[in-house]
């Protein structure tokens, strides 16, 4: 069976966050910690693809013999925008979505942001928080 590559790290959080640039994808993914801090319970923890991943859930893939540990929800500055990653799919949730601001998506569970000025917070913070909820739903540990 093919295992996820991905995996939870022990590397200090805030360390990675104060490494990011430049200065307003740093400044935007501190702030959006603290969002994701503030909607949900679950313990953070830095993956080893640069992803800030928040709780956990066994995933095994329907279409390949993948499968592993994968974050309930999270984010990742990457060089073009920050990826939110809405794991039961970003389509999901429309009435959030149409209220949330400037965004694009992916056809799974990514949600880029250029900066957080482009989106509500609030509409975020019920958006991750609404993820996870259905997340715990579907799975359970």
């Amino acid at each position: 069976m093919g295992t996820i590559k991905t995996k939870a790290t022990a590397v200090d959080i805030d360390a990675f966050l104060k490494s990011i640039e430049p200065e307003k994808k740093k400044n935007d993914s501190i702030a959006l910690k603290k969002i994701f801090d503030s909607a949900i319970k679950e313990k953070p923890a830095l993956w080893n693809n640069n992803m800030i991943g928040y709780g956990s859930f066994h995933y095994k893939s329907e279409r390949s013999s993948q499968e592993g540990d994968w974050p309930l929800t999270g984010f990742s500055p990457r060089k073009q925008n920050i990826s939110i990653y809405i794991m039961p799919g970003v389509k999901n949730y429309p009435k959030l979505l149409k209220k949330l601001g400037k965004f694009k998506i992916s056809s799974g569970s990514c949600l880029y942001v250029n900066n957080l000025d482009d989106v509500d917070v609030k509409v975020l913070k019920k958006l991750i928080a609404a993820s996870v909820k259905d997340m715990k739903k579907k799975y359970t540990r």
